[in-house]
């Protein structure tokens, strides 16, 4: 008989395993097309925004974040550093005061706080010489004698005052960059990304 010496148990455990390895199978296709969902390293290095909590930021206090693979600062600035930079726009000590490179930062922070807030500065820790990562530096006379702190750059010396801006004689020749941004909420930065600005619809006159 054509069925004779059948194994049926055999028969049936075989089946089983090979349902069993077919959907694990399955899971192996899905994880990885699962996993393309979400934003790749690549991705984000190519240049997807980032979003910055800067709720716990104190004044004074200056966190780093990364952006396209590059370290940004982020500054809370005090009342007395905000007060210093009026003071170094009116040293004679900077090489560009009034941030004259358009491409070093956009059109919103093209001011002498180089920030849409005031007391929040966001630019890129790259120093404009070379590209090292100049240091943190808030004490008074820390880059020049009299004159309020900044940033030094310990590579080759170029200086910054707290908003990022250069000094004279130093091998840098223009200011640090501040990258696209904007606040989503009082306490959440994006980075890399300008504000939308809503079009407003033009009323038709013609309709009733």
């Amino acid at each position: 008989m054509a069925n004779s010496g059948v194994d049926y148990g055999r028969r049936r455990l075989l089946t089983g395993a090979t349902v069993a390895v077919g959907a694990v199978g399955v899971g192996y296709v899905a994880v990885p097309f699962l996993g393309s969902w979400n934003p790749s390293a690549r991705t984000k290095a190519a240049g997807a925004p980032v979003d910055v909590d800067i709720s716990k930021v104190q004044a004074g206090m200056m966190i780093r974040a990364k952006w396209r693979g590059k370290v940004v600062y982020i500054l809370n600035r005090t009342e007395k550093q905000l007060k210093g930079l009026k003071e170094m726009t009116n040293s004679g000590a900077l090489k560009d005061p009034n941030s004259t490179v358009e491409t070093q930062q956009p059109a919103y922070a093209k001011n002498e706080f180089r920030s849409i807030k005031p007391e929040y500065l966001i630019m890129l820790g790259i120093c404009t010489h070379l590209g090292c990562a100049p240091s943190y530096k808030p004490e008074e006379g820390s880059l020049k004698p009299g004159l309020p702190g900044g940033y030094f750059c310990p590579c080759h010396g170029s200086k910054f005052d707290m908003a990022g801006r250069v000094l004279n004689g130093v091998p840098a020749q223009i200011n640090l960059k501040i990258p696209p941004h904007f606040y989503v909420k009082n306490t959440l930065v994006r980075i890399g990304e300008e504000k939308k600005k809503l079009v407003k619809p033009n009323a038709d006159k013609g309709e009733a």
